[in-house]
């Protein structure tokens, strides 16, 4: 048997929540600079601030991935009962994050919205796959795509229309405005309310269904064939490098930020160590083997993207924190957090962010299909890839804040291709049955560079470019051109 095709009436259900979730991270990205900055932090406290949010990100994706992929709830199904609990929590963090006094309970709840996020939308990356057969997957993530761009679009530009409505953009120093209060708290409503959509007018096709389609769950399965076979050299060799980046931190007077991410690497030896040592002794298999041996023993295919994810997502992760202090620096002359120009130019990045994802949902139903039809997914990854390069580098060209829309259209389209063509290219290429666990584990290489720009790009800014944060899109640019070389060593079947 074979999947049934999905009109678009379907296609826009199955993603419907990606619009809520995306009204979060967009909501996100584009204020939780500016609300540090309101209570109190400096440009160099950004960092370690917005470290919570992959680190989170790391260690959620992976587990709810794994679980997804073996839970069945009925009615309810196996991906959307995660949909509903992150997309309940998400909202309840957007609507207390306005009522944040002090640095340290918003930088809480970030790390509260940002695992809430992560827990509804590692799912649906898999929610795609599960439901729509190979030749829709390219349509299914490009409908996926296009709700994220307008979800983004709506979040972004909420706080500068609710300022041309009359609400007041300013505010005493410390205190959030009410331009932002009110975008969290209807975003909120809007998150739960389109996850809540896709809840109800979709049904998950069932283990006897997924048998059917020759997609059977694999419950029980061993993690890996080789994984009790594997030496005890992989662990270590985490273990050391995370004492190197201890030692190499405190030597060098590194960003203390970097002690996080020498800790996760001695971590992750540890726990790979003892998952090894698990399969050795013949013992079942349990969520740590079956993470560490899929992690381990990964597809070819799967390598070579991660790489190109590991570069595209370092660039656009200092793109999210960087811009509004860039704009308020560099094109509103503003260094006051409490001023005008400010809270100006944070309204003004809304507008900018709006600008990408717009340009990214128009261009994730026109021209990337069309070019993936033309050229392939390969070249079209790479051609979406340079133009977000030639975007960032455009920031040191122009001059007039108004003319940064320009730079924004190679910005959206290079999201709207980082949002469909890797995940189109795995759907199509990975075992359906086991799409849950290894879209978390490719996520790790969303997060784990966004991790690596929050720890040392700190550093690197205070030795090299103290004061100057527009530097840091240079450093965006080169990063997008390596992820576009990289991609040219991907592979896709029946691709030239």
């Amino acid at each position: 048997m074979e999947k049934p095709r999905q009109g678009w009436a379907g296609l826009a259900n199955i993603s419907f929540g990606f619009f809520g979730i995306q009204i979060g991270f967009a909501l996100q990205n584009a204020n939780m600079s500016r609300i540090f900055q309101t209570l109190g932090a400096s440009m160099d406290d950004l960092p370690w601030l917005w470290a919570a949010a992959p680190l989170t990100g790391l260690l959620v994706q992976p587990i709810i991935g794994h679980m997804s992929d073996k839970t069945w709830l009925g009615k309810l199904g196996r991906r959307r009962p995660y949909f509903l609990a992150g997309a309940l929590l998400a909202a309840l963090s957007l609507f207390l994050m306005p009522y944040s006094g002090a640095l340290l309970m918003a930088a809480m709840l970030l790390w509260t919205l940002d695992a809430s996020l992560n827990i509804s939308m590692e799912p649906f990356r898999a929610f795609v796959g599960d439901m729509l057969r190979k030749d829709q997957h390219n349509a299914g993530y490009a409908v996926q795509t296009a709700f994220i761009g307008i979800g983004a679009v709506v979040a972004s530009a909420f706080p500068w229309l609710l300022e041309h409505l009359g609400v007041a953009n300013e505010a005493p120093e410390g205190v959030i405005p009410d331009t932002v209060r009110y975008s969290f708290w209807a975003g909120g409503a809007a998150l739960l309310a389109a996850v809540l959509w896709t809840v109800i007018t979709t049904k998950e096709y069932s283990p006897a269904e997924l048998d059917d389609f020759g997609e059977a769950e694999q419950v029980g399965a061993p993690p890996s064939a080789n994984l009790a076979e594997r030496g005890s050299g992989g662990p270590f060799l985490w273990i050391m490098a995370g004492i190197a980046a201890m030692l190499l931190t405190e030597r060098f007077q590194l960003e203390k930020e970097v002690y996080l991410l020498a800790g996760l690497l001695i971590g992750y030896g540890l726990l790979s160590h003892i998952a090894i040592r698990l399969a050795r002794a013949g013992r079942p298999a349990s969520m740590l083997t079956g993470i560490v041996g899929d992690f381990s023993g990964m597809p070819e295919i799967m390598k070579r993207l991660a790489l190109v994810q590991f570069f595209t997502w370092s660039a656009l992760f200092i793109m999210w924190f960087n811009t509004t202090p860039i704009v308020a620096k560099d094109f509103f002359g503003a260094s006051d957090e409490a001023s005008k120009a400010f809270q100006d130019a944070g309204n003004w990045v809304g507008i900018l962010f709006a600008a990408y994802s717009l340009v990214a949902a128009v261009a994730a139903l026109t021209l990337l299909p069309y070019l993936a039809r033309r050229i392939g997914k390969v070249r079209t990854h790479i051609f979406g890839l340079l133009c977000g390069a030639a975007g960032f580098a455009s920031f040191f060209v122009i001059k007039d804040p108004d003319w940064l829309l320009l730079s924004e259209v190679g910005v959206g389209i290079a999201w709207a291709s980082i949002l469909a063509m890797p995940y189109s290219i795995l759907a199509s290429s990975l075992p359906q049955a086991k799409l849950g666990i290894y879209m978390g584990l490719f996520n790790v290489f969303v997060v784990l560079p966004q991790l690596l720009v929050g720890t040392l790009m700190g550093s690197i800014m205070k030795a090299f470019f103290p004061g100057e944060p527009i530097w840091t899109l240079a450093f965006a640019a080169a990063t997008l051109v390596f992820a576009a070389l990289a991609m040219s060593r991907v592979k896709v079947p029946g691709e030239a």
